[in-house]
């Protein structure tokens, strides 16, 4: 197999040309495909499940929400473990699968479990699915801030309140269209509401509860729409606006009768723009700011995907209220960036030296860049492995690259080659087709000890995907992308590398001693 294998890559050298070249524009077009991040992501499979329960204490969320929701995922195809979170006000529970489920039809298990548990929990309760991130989604944090001694357009301090309305009603609403962004979770300042203070003393008073001031605010603040009436050929809708959009037509909503006297939400509570409570804060050169995470969806590129927000903020920076100000404090980008850089110096810096000591071995310029550009074949057919299988090019699996066992197996073939060209051009002149033959039995006489040590090599790897949990994902980018580099250099040094010489070495090849050898 390995014979015929070589005879034809050189009798039909134009075709492994030509397929070479197809491979490495697969490379490149792969690599525009490529995951780029500093390092793995060993998060597992998981969906969180977050319920808030406001006025429950930590046992009664234990109880009536963790609990329930947790027994309700028991049986779940791929399940490997629940955990549970119970807070005051607040329920996490996390549902964790086996690695290899798709998460989707995780979160799509879990969602028709929630729809059955419901009946379980209180009713007031609505269990929400978190988004469709991992430990590594944090990709992007900005902060909104105020410049020192700025203030409203109507004289008034900028509040806090203030920098999370435009956290909340500018800048959040635009980043989530950025494509790869699932969720922009903002930290800081007070959520603006509007505050209904009840005065008990005229509820009962009026014989009223507060049921009754909740459902005259609820049936009394909506529009309506009442059909519409034909008028000259031509319909024309008609609704009647109930909604209130200010303080004081709230203030005016009727709720009852009180001994003929209309009681109005007036009478009975105050009505003013409150804040939600918060249960945390940020500060920036001790300002309080609203500091904003972005999270990036689960597969996404994130040095794609944080380049893009950034750009994104920048945008947005101009159509905010004057005196407001977004700046961002972490962008995944600078650590992908200097990864990548660590990484490519790397690369270069082996590459380089390869090449270098491959030409002060080997005596033969042509040789040794012959050799070398096994390097970046190789690695444009590694991206298309990686592509394929799901690696992502970071830390781990490219700085385990040598490039050096990369060139092992052509090494030894073109040595061997250039040798026996060497003592047929002594012996008289090589016609195309005796350059052919000869080429074939050189390369024969060591392919099979160059693919052996590879192989040895490739064996290296093989254990390492036994790991299993977090060494696993930690270590598997590492031992895929070097397994398939192997694989790429060997094919490479079965079919290119006997090609290359059978035909770019014509003239006669002189073998002499080499100094440096003799030194050394």
């Amino acid at each position: 197999m390995l014979d015929y294998i070589i005879k034809t890559s050189i009798s039909r050298h134009y075709l492994v040309f030509l397929l070479v070249l197809g491979v490495c524009g697969l490379g490149l077009w792969n690599f525009t495909k490529l995951p780029i991040d500093a390092v793995p992501d060993i998060t597992d499979v998981q969906v969180v499940i977050n319920t808030d329960a406001p006025g429950y204490t930590p046992l009664e969320v234990e109880q009536r929400v963790s609990y329930p929701v947790e027994t309700a995922m028991a049986g779940l195809p791929n399940l490997q473990h629940t955990r549970s979170v119970s807070r005051y006000g607040l329920s996490q529970v996390t549902v964790i699968f086996d690695d290899g489920t798709d998460i989707y039809f995780a979160r799509q298990l879990v969602s028709e479990r929630l729809n059955a548990a419901n009946n379980t929990l209180p009713e007031s309760l609505e269990p929400t699915l978190g988004p469709v991130a991992t430990g590594l989604g944090e990709i992007f944090m900005f902060t909104v801030d105020v410049i020192p001694g700025a203030q409203n357009p109507d004289g008034s301090k900028i509040t806090p309140m203030d920098l999370r309305t435009v956290h909340d009603w500018i800048i959040r609403p635009q980043l989530l269209r950025v494509p790869g962004v699932v969720e922009v979770n903002p930290i800081g300042g007070f959520k603006k509401e509007i505050l209904i203070e009840l005065d008990y003393s005229n509820l009962l008073s009026f014989n009223l509860t507060q049921a009754d001031l909740v459902n005259a605010i609820d049936q009394n603040n909506e529009n309506r729409g009442v059909g519409f009436i034909e008028h000259n050929g031509s319909q024309w809708l008609l609704r009647v606006e109930g909604q209130a959009d200010q303080i004081n037509q709230l203030e005016e909503l009727y709720v009852a009768d009180f001994q003929g006297t209309p009681i109005r939400v007036k009478d009975v509570a105050n009505v003013s723009i409150g804040k939600e409570l918060r249960t945390g804060a940020a500060t920036q050169n001790g300002r309080e700011v609203v500091m904003s995470t972005v999270f990036m969806l689960i597969g996404e590129n994130s040095r794609t995907v944080a380049k893009a927000v950034g750009e994104k903020l920048k945008e947005i920076k101009v159509s905010l209220p004057e005196g407001i100000v977004a700046t961002a404090v972490y962008d995944r980008t600078e650590l992908v960036d200097k990864t990548l850089k660590t990484v490519q110096t790397n690369l270069l810096e082996g590459a380089l030296l390869v090449v270098v000591i491959l030409f002060l071995l080997l005596g033969n310029f042509r040789a040794a860049l012959l050799t070398a550009v096994v390097i970046p074949i190789a690695m444009l057919m590694t991206i298309t492995g990686m592509v394929h299988t799901k690696v992502s090019a970071n830390l781990m699996s490219l700085g385990a690259l040598d490039f050096g066992l990369l060139v092992d197996g052509a090494i030894i073939i073109v040595e061997n080659c250039l040798r026996r060209l060497s003592q047929a051009h002594k012996e008289g002149g090589v016609t195309l087709n005796e350059r052919f033959d000869i080429v074939f039995k050189a390369t024969k006489e060591v392919i099979k000890p160059a693919l052996f040590g590879v192989f040895i090599i490739t064996a290296v790897y093989i254990p390492i995907f036994a790991l299993s949990g977090v060494e696993g994902k930690m270590f598997h980018p590492m031992a895929t992308t070097v397994v398939i580099a192997l694989l790429a250099s060997i094919i490479l040094s079965v079919t290119f590398i006997p090609a290359c010489v059978a035909i770019f070495f014509k003239k006669p090849v002189k073998e002499s001693e080499n100094k440096l050898m003799l030194v050394l």
